[in-house]
């Protein structure tokens, strides 16, 4: 049984992480900025598995002590840390970089970038004192150099932690700790989502083509994810969804193979 840290779990990806490492019979420390957040998630998965399997820890990625005080409040219940999970992040508006206002930079810079910095921090300290310890950071658009139109912000961010993914893999070559990425691909969820609430509905049944031959739902992503990070012990590893080669199939097979993710979800554009 190991026990892993997944941060921003209360909802999307990270909650459907925690879900599957839970079903696959872990110990999981549930993460995000509020508690309120916390305790729903919390009491959404405590339904189904044993409480004292799961941990809730309300923390903000940006505070320093607070991601100290996740790892030591995890290492505090369950002994140690076996696997942490940087997914905390924030998305922005689809808009062009100049229209952003200074806050909203600020803001993404200090979750996705200086909050991933403070959480590789206290992980890969405490695996180190360890001696073993898997560390992983998710990956988004942006991480591969791929450039989308009035999404820089976030864009820039990604790459970033690409980078970052990169040197500490190399760091920690030979120390008994791995660190490695996950990239979900392109996951419903309302980081991705809210991108087109009030935007034109005609832009928005052009994405909607899109996602349907690419995206895929948490429920149906998150399952592979938990299993290979679990069974992942190379340094560098990157655990992705969607290949290329996936990519190319999806647009090949679309107009046989038709689909639609979004029934029964809100239009965006309706909000």
């Amino acid at each position: 049984m190991k026990t892993i840290i997944v941060t921003g779990s209360t909802r999307g990806i990270g909650f459907g992480l925690a879900e599957n490492f839970l079903k696959l019979g872990h110990q999981v420390v549930i993460s995000g900025r509020s508690q309120e957040s916390v305790d729903h998630a919390l009491e959404s998965l405590k339904e189904r598995f044993p409480a004292e399997r799961m941990l809730g820890v309300p923390c903000d990625m940006r505070i320093y002590p607070q991601v100290e005080s996740l790892w030591q409040t995890a290492a505090d219940q369950f002994v140690r840390v076996d696997i942490w999970i940087n997914n905390a992040g924030i998305a922005q508006p689809q808009t062009n970089f100049w229209e952003l206002n200074p806050k909203q930079i600020s803001d993404l810079v200090d979750t996705n970038v200086t909050g991933a910095m403070f959480g590789a921090r206290v992980a890969l300290a405490g695996f180190m004192e360890q001696g073993s310890g898997a560390f992983y950071n998710m990956e988004g658009l942006g991480s591969d150099g791929r450039r989308v139109e009035g999404l820089t912000l976030y864009g820039t961010s990604k790459s970033g932690l690409h980078y970052l993914t990169n040197c500490l893999a190399a760091e920690v070559k030979g120390t008994g700790v791995i660190v490695g990425a996950i990239s979900p691909g392109m996951v419903l969820t309302d980081f991705i989502l809210n991108q087109y609430e009030g935007r034109d509905p005609e832009e928005w049944e052009s994405a909607k083509r899109i996602f349907n031959i690419l995206a895929d739902r948490v429920e149906t992503v998150t399952p592979y994810l938990a299993e290979q990070v679990l069974g992942n012990t190379k340094n560098g590893a990157r655990i992705q969804w969607l290949t290329r080669r996936n990519i190319f199939w999806r647009f090949l097979t679309a107009s046989f193979n038709k689909r639609d993710l979004f029934e029964g979800l809100d239009n965006p554009t309706r909000h």
